[in-house]
């Protein structure tokens, strides 16, 4: 079974982690949420408090399969600024283990982390200089694949990278299907 650390810092952007979250724990994933803050429970952007799994010091990541960081502001800043996190992070990507982020995450960490030098990647709308700026090809998809390294755009893209991020831990078949379970599938469909 694939294992995921969904790092929280306070101020993350709600959807970004909890829809994710929940659609790799349909799919059979094991997901450890991660308080960055000294307390278990973390403030969303939006005023949410939820309670992560386990804090911080309460792992060595050494067993992540995926490492991956919610958007939001000053959420990813706050994540940014956690000397262990970014140690995590490059870590995990020095190992050739995946890495994802989404909204202003990949921008705000990944980018100045030097992870997306030469990558193509998306985040969300008026932080893309930083991805230039950083030697990322700026796609504004609503989430970009390069390597070992997702990213997504915003809030409207949780659903879609979830659902890849799935795919890449489990397979298509499991993510296709829990999509239909979903009805995502058929939100994408004309409407009659």
């Amino acid at each position: 079974m694939a294992k995921v650390y969904v790092f929280l810092a306070d101020g993350f952007e709600d959807v970004e982690a909890l829809i994710p979250i929940d659609v790799l724990r349909r799919g059979g994933v094991e997901v450890v949420t991660v308080s960055t803050t000294e307390f278990p429970l973390v403030e969303s952007a939006h005023g949410v408090n939820i309670e992560a799994d386990i804090q911080f010091e309460q792992s060595d990541y050494e067993d992540a399969d995926l490492i991956m960081l919610p958007g939001g502001m000053p959420g990813a800043s706050n994540l940014f600024e956690h000397e262990g996190v970014c140690k995590v992070v490059m870590d995990q990507f020095a190992a050739g283990k995946k890495v994802a982020a989404i909204c202003a995450a990949p921008a705000v960490v990944l980018a100045q982390l030097g992870i997306l030098d030469g990558k193509k990647a998306t985040c969300y709308p008026g932080f893309e200089n930083v991805l230039k700026e950083a030697g990322a090809t700026y796609t504004g998809d609503l989430f970009t694949v390069d390597g070992n390294v997702t990213t997504g755009e915003g809030p409207a893209a949780a659903f879609p990278y979830a659902y890849e991020l799935l795919t890449q831990l489990v397979d298509k078949k499991t993510s296709d299907q829990i999509a239909e379970g979903m009805r995502f599938k058929h939100l994408l469909s004309p409407l009659s």
